[in-house]
């Protein structure tokens, strides 16, 4: 039961730590929602939102029309007047297409960069409301919609514009305008939950190893305990994943109407997640890990035999290092004898190093099995060393000359 218990709390400590470091954390919220400033799809939206709420329009039709009256009573044909009326559209599309040049160029500059950070830094408090309460600020919270004021956007890019010479745009008011950025109805209950595993934090990961370390425990058979909680958690995060692609494509296939760009939202959602698609890969490729040192450590034909051939190689490696003059010495002698001791130390010397280790990845895994492999190697050859003495004794005698009346024969 403490087994099978800590396979399902593992996807979801990998859950609370996410919440509780990246999500309520403004430096690592910030630092993961800056790169989307620079992101096409953010981007694209932005420049949506802003033209639409700048809204500048020019007046082509009464321009034109203002025109065509002033050329005819000029003597020029009537047909002159009707020509210079049909570039009244023409007139409305300049003026949208300055709008969105100018927008464009805001957007892809530094300075929306800058805007976007500092936006989202000052919001941090409200998102965080948004999760467990009340939204505030810059980011607002209202029914199942969370939404971003770009208010500070439009207003740059009206200074653009009329420094661009659009004199329009000076008539441009002080807007309020939101871009969506999630909406759910059930926004109420992910609160709740969100306030939960906030309260949990970074106690659930503990929680976790001290139930599967009592479960491993109190198994008749250890090894294979560990064996099965280790490819259990794996398999839990593996589910877990698979879970999260589910309800990416669900999200994405169920966009509510208030949000324009799919593109966009689908950048916001593998950006806020990514953390947590690392954590579930690492947690999954750390069981199979362990599963395999377990297995390997066991007392099996399989583990026999590629122990038995690591063995041997060191060896071959320290009778070739003794007959060229290379010995381990009395430090052989010592880890052969304290072997299965230093062995345990290094393993939790490196369990302690992935614990204190923040956020680690696949890479901080593979990196710690390479260096636990180096020491295993280490320790072998130097046991190996402090073997060779005692197995060149008995052959040196043999080489010598029994004693007076054949006693060497017997």
């Amino acid at each position: 039961m403490l087994i099978a218990l800590t396979c399902v709390l593992v996807p979801v400590s990998l859950l609370t730590v996410w919440v509780h470091d990246i999500v309520l954390d403004t430096g690592r919220y910030v630092s993961t929602v800056s790169p989307l400033a620079s992101d096409p799809a953010i981007e694209a939206a932005a420049v949506h939102r802003i033209t639409a709420a700048a809204d500048v329009r020019v007046d082509g039709a009464q321009v034109t029309s203002d025109l065509a009256k002033w050329l005819e009573a000029q003597g020029l044909p009537p047909r002159v007047g009707t020509a210079v009326k049909a570039l009244g559209p023409q007139l409305d599309s300049a003026a949208d297409a300055a709008v969105s040049k100018v927008a464009t160029r805001f957007v892809g500059s530094d300075a929306f960069e800058t805007v976007w950070t500092t936006a989202n830094r000052a919001a941090h408090t409200a998102v965080v409301h948004a999760l467990t309460g009340e939204g505030r600020g810059a980011v607002g919270v209202e029914g199942g919609t969370v939404t971003l004021d770009v208010g500070a956007a439009v207003e740059s890019v009206k200074e653009d514009l009329v420094k661009a010479g659009l004199s329009p745009a000076e008539k441009i008011p002080e807007v309020d305008r939101q871009m969506v950025l999630f909406q759910s109805e059930k926004l109420a209950k992910i609160r709740g939950a969100v306030h939960l595993l906030d309260v949990v934090g970074n106690w659930m990961p503990v929680l976790t190893v001290v139930l599967g370390a009592l479960g491993v425990l109190l198994a008749r058979r250890r090894r294979r305990a560990l064996v099965a909680t280790a490819l259990g958690a794996a398999g839990a995060c593996l589910v877990f994943g698979i879970g999260l692609a589910v309800v990416r494509h669900y999200y994405l296939d169920h966009l509510p109407a208030q949000v324009q760009s799919p593109a966009a939202a689908a950048a916001v959602f593998d950006t806020l997640v990514r953390f947590l698609r690392v954590s579930v890969r690492t947690a999954l490729v750390l069981g199979v890990v362990v599963a395999l040192g377990a297995y390997l450590s066991g007392a099996g034909r399989l583990p026999r035999g590629v122990r038995g051939r690591a063995e041997r190689a060191a060896d071959s490696a320290a009778g070739w290092g003794a007959a060229r003059g290379v010995r381990a010495g009395r430090a052989g002698a010592w880890v052969q004898a304290h072997r299965r001791p230093l062995t345990t130390g290094v393993l939790l010397v490196l369990a302690l190093v992935f614990a204190l280790w923040n956020h680690p990845t696949v890479l901080t895994v593979l990196l710690l099995v390479l260096v636990l492999l180096g020491v295993l190697a280490v320790l072998s050859l130097l046991a190996a060393g402090g073997r060779v003495p005692g197995r060149e004794a008995p052959d040196a005698r043999a080489g010598q000359p029994g004693p007076a009346g054949g006693g060497g024969e017997r």
